[in-house]
Parts: C-alpha cells; sequence; structure tokens
C-alpha cells in the first residue's frame, strides 16, 4: 500500500495497479528482459546507417560506436541497457573486445573509477553471451 503522504508513491502504485489491469504480464517487467527484445543489427545495417554509406569521409559504424561507448561512460555508466546494447553493436561492427576495454579505460580517466568499474562489468557481461 502506499504512503498516502507521498504523491509520487500514489501516482506509481496507481501506475501498477493499472498496469496490472491492462496486462497482467507486466507486473514481472524489467528492464532487462525488454534489453532482450533488442536485437543487435547485423554489421552491414549498421555500416549503412552509423557509417561511411551516407557519409563517406565520416567515421566508420565501429568508431561511432566506440565514442558513443566513452560517452556512456563518463556519464557514469549509467544507462545500463545502453552500454550493454552499444557493446553488443560495437562487437558487431567489428570491434574487438581489447578496443572496448581501452575506450572504457580511457573514457574513465575522464568519468572516474567508479563509473569506469561499472562500464567494465557492463561490457564484461554483454561480451559473455559474444561467441566470438
Amino acid at each position: 500500500m502506499a504512503d498516502p503522504n507521498n504523491p509520487f508513491a500514489a501516482m506509481m502504485q496507481m501506475g501498477q495497479d493499472w498496469a496490472r489491469a491492462v496486462n497482467p504480464a507486466l507486473e514481472s517487467f524489467t528492464p532487462k528482459g525488454f534489453e532482450a527484445l533488442l536485437p543487435t543489427m547485423p554489421k552491414d545495417m549498421m555500416e549503412m546507417f552509423l557509417g561511411k554509406t551516407m557519409n563517406p569521409e565520416g567515421l566508420d559504424a565501429k568508431t561511432r560506436l566506440l565514442v558513443t561507448l566513452a560517452g556512456l561512460t563518463i556519464q557514469g555508466a549509467q544507462a545500463e541497457p545502453q552500454v550493454r546494447l552499444t557493446v553488443r553493436h560495437a562487437r558487431e561492427a567489428g570491434a574487438s573486445k581489447q578496443e572496448i576495454a581501452e575506450t572504457i579505460a580511457v573514457a574513465g580517466l575522464f568519468g572516474g573509477v567508479p563509473a569506469m568499474a561499472k562500464a567494465m562489468e557492463l561490457a564484461t557481461e554483454a561480451m559473455k553471451e559474444d561467441k566470438s
């Protein structure tokens, strides 16, 4: 039961009650479950949308994804699904495990050791699923 003196708790309770009424399965929803629904884009598709296909003089998809990973790390690796998804996409785009680790380590100089440690943990988790 929500605390009647806390409007945020009451609002959250109403949202949870609504979700249960709409779809009882939403009660056990987790962000990690949603993340599993997002497939890793094929390398060719990433290169088309993120790489040199549309901008021949620009960065390739792998480099863009490593830059994205650095930015997510510097932010404190707060966006856990995005870090894991970016690591999966970077691997698909051709980034080695060493390149991913080095990207996170360099970003750690700007984001701090806790941010770097969290990003390394998330990257390691994402790469465990990696077959290569």
